[in-house]
């Protein structure tokens, strides 16, 4: 017997990566706090529950940063940050896709099509659960939910990881098997 019956995984972090010393080196060029006030609730919070776009949420952080040029180069350049796919997660998460349904749960924007889009994930997945779609976001039990219930499967008998530790502790409060991502091994300990 396979010990889940689905694999709920988050995409930003585990999935999808970025480079991190990227985003450093834009907020030294332009002496700006971009990732901490881009992260900020008040500023992500309405994007990623899809009251506002992400064009929205780029403007309002350069108006947080300062409105001036200097602050909206800063957020185009933020904007295009480089990101990829981690290949050895995608081998381990299409092999467990063998067995049962892979369903992406993220806490992301209305670009997020379009970024699984040019990544080449498209159709990767079984479902995708973006919070901006459904309207509530991780930690929030309803998105944990709703992933156990595209899947088809009760969620202790869901797999869940999230490179976030308090998302892990939400799908732990709902019975599913929770990892903590902080690197492939801790995926392919479970898988």
């Amino acid at each position: 017997m396979t010990p889940y019956d689905a694999v709920l995984c988050d995409f930003d972090g585990v999935l999808r990566q970025f480079d991190h010393a990227a985003q450093a080196a834009i907020e030294a060029r332009y002496g700006l706090p971009v990732m901490k006030t881009a992260f900020a609730p008040d500023l992500m919070t309405p994007a990623v529950l899809g009251t506002i776009t992400a064009a929205e949420w780029a403007e309002a952080l350069a108006v947080a940063l300062g409105g001036d040029e200097r602050a909206r180069q800063a957020v185009a350049d933020f904007a295009d940050v480089p990101f990829w796919v981690d290949e050895d997660v995608r081998a381990l998460l299409a092999k467990a896709q063998e067995r049962v349904p892979v369903i992406l749960v993220t806490n992301a924007m209305d670009t997020l099509e379009e970024h699984l889009d040019r990544l080449g994930l498209a159709y990767f997945a079984d479902d995708v659960v973006s919070s901006a779609q459904v309207g509530v976001a991780k930690p929030d039990r309803r998105i944990y939910e709703i992933a156990a219930e595209r899947a088809g499967a009760a969620p202790e008998r869901c797999l869940f990881v999230d490179d976030r530790l308090e998302n892990v502790e939400a799908a732990r409060a709902l019975g599913m098997t929770g990892v903590h991502y902080r690197g492939v091994a801790d995926l392919a300990a479970v898988l």
